[in-house]
């Protein structure tokens, strides 16, 4: 007995063993922000200036509720302005005209860092205080005038018969997502976006059944990478709501792919922002009960500035000049020597392709074709250096299919006086590699693009030197 419990004893440690080797570490870190207060809700938070604006229903005083006519806490906005690496200051209201009546945020802010886009309750005349009285939120845009929002105006589009809200405006201005239960749309809620056309908004856009599904998609962020991040309860998620992510690519938007713990949980996860580098970023979870804000840190590496991978070309284009600019009734045969051994080029103008980076002699040998006189080296012999762009270099597909092994490797690399220490590999789809050469598969179809960020040992002074190209890859269904 004793030796059979002894073996299931090892059976069961072999077994908590091999789980935790399949378990991958985290690519985030996720901590719950200071100023979250337990009793109410905290959502939606936007990245401004040194600090985050957001949505919360707490409390106007330490002893007054401020509520709509019938009980519910209203939204309002406030800023919290970071104190330091660890700390914030205590969050301060974004007063308006309307924030001691009605519903303020979710918002963002247009790149001129004065409008404002904000969701509020549509109607605000008597018929609010009517009992059993439905009201419905839009869109209004405002002036940011230190911690007021002024010169409010309605946006177009919104109506008394259903929802607009949640915006997210493109880091260029030109386009506007939300969230809207309209008619017409694949489910409760869909996601639209309208573009800047002429100095108006043009007729809202459904995004279409890829990203919008029989459930609810809303909180939309357009990520200036050109990710579309949102939240969704469709089937398949890890929680409630899950935070998923989708990309335009050739017209078409990609199949939505859902982001990995611990940014999603068993909870609602929603409302998803994040920096310029994917570095960092902040969401709002119920996954302690109530809706907090959270901060995340990405352990994945993605550089904002990265050049575009450049092909190595070794075609050039050899002229004699004075043939083309001469009209002379002496014909003249000019043959060229290209230095490394091929057959000679006949012509004023000659086109050739080197097999590779090298230092090549140029000769031209022109013939008088009437006394068919060799004039040798008519000109000087030219030096030609073919070199390699001096660049990280990604050796792989442009294309694949879901599923597929894809194999990358950055031999081709021509870094001169670099002592590399690094290949770091970003594959857009949450995952990277290290290594010269690497091995991808890519689970989902989408437009991906890979960053390969190649680092030096440290300089004598200490600077470390560090280099990023990226290229895309198109990876389709499997057949």
């Amino acid at each position: 007995m004793l030796k059979k419990l002894l073996n299931i004893i090892i059976l069961l440690s072999l077994v908590m063993t091999c789980k935790a080797q399949d378990q991958k570490p985290s690519i985030y870190e996720v901590t719950r922000m200071s100023f979250s207060q337990g009793a109410f809700s905290e959502i939606s938070p936007v990245i401004f200036k040194d600090g985050i604006i957001f949505c919360s229903d707490r409390r106007f005083s330490s002893i007054k509720d401020r509520k709509t006519f019938e009980g519910r806490r209203l939204y309002n906005l406030y800023f919290a302005e970071r104190k330091d690496s660890n700390d914030w200051n205590k969050p301060a209201e974004i007063a308006t005209e309307r924030s001691k009546l009605f519903n303020n945020g979710p918002m963002c802010i247009a790149p001129d860092g004065k409008t404002v886009y904000f969701t509020s309750d549509v109607e605000t005349g008597r018929i609010t205080r009517k009992k059993n009285f439905r009201n419905h939120s839009g869109i209004f845009i405002a002036d940011l005038s230190g911690k007021s929002l002024v010169s409010l105006r309605p946006f177009p589009y919104n109506n008394q018969q259903y929802d607009i809200g949640q915006p997210s405006i493109s880091i260029d201005g030109k386009y506007l997502f939300f969230a809207s239960n309209m008619p017409g749309g694949q489910g409760g809620t869909d996601l639209y976006y309208c573009e800047w056309i002429g100095g108006k908004w043009s007729t809202p856009v459904n995004l279409g059944p890829k990203v919008n599904s029989s459930g609810t998609e809303n909180f939309p962020f357009m990520h200036p990478s050109g990710r579309l991040y949102f939240s969704s309860n469709r089937p398949g998620g890890k929680g409630k709501m899950d935070v998923y992510y989708t990309m335009l690519s050739r017209g078409a938007w990609d199949d939505p792919i859902d982001m990995p713990d611990p940014i999603n949980s068993s909870g609602d996860d929603f409302a998803f922002v994040a920096d310029l580098n994917m570095a960092t970023g902040y969401f709002s979870s119920n996954r302690l009960k109530n809706d907090d804000i959270y901060k995340f840190s990405s352990l994945i590496i993605r550089l904002a500035s990265c050049d575009t991978l450049q092909d190595n070309n070794y075609c050039y284009r050899m002229a004699e000049v004075n043939a083309i600019r001469i009209d002379t009734v002496v014909p003249f045969r000019y043959e060229w020597s290209f230095g490394d051994g091929s057959p000679k080029g006949i012509g004023p103008v000659v086109e050739h392709c080197y097999s590779g980076p090298g230092t090549y002699i140029i000769r031209l040998e022109v013939v008088n074709l009437i006394t068919r006189e060799v004039i040798k080296n008519e000109k000087p012999p030219d030096t030609l250096k073919v070199a390699d762009v001096e660049q990280p270099y990604i050796s792989g597909p442009d294309e694949g299919t879901a599923g597929q092994r894809l194999k990358f490797n950055a031999e081709s690399t021509n870094l001169p006086g670099w002592n590399i220490t690094q290949y770091y590999w970003n594959f857009d789809d949450e995952s990277i590699a290290i290594g010269r050469e690497v091995d991808k598969t890519y689970l989902k179809p989408g437009s991906y693009n890979i960053q390969l960020i190649v680092t030096a040992e440290p300089e004598p002074g200490g600077e470390v030197r560090e280099a990023c190209v990226c290229k895309n890859i198109v990876v389709t269904q499997q057949p």
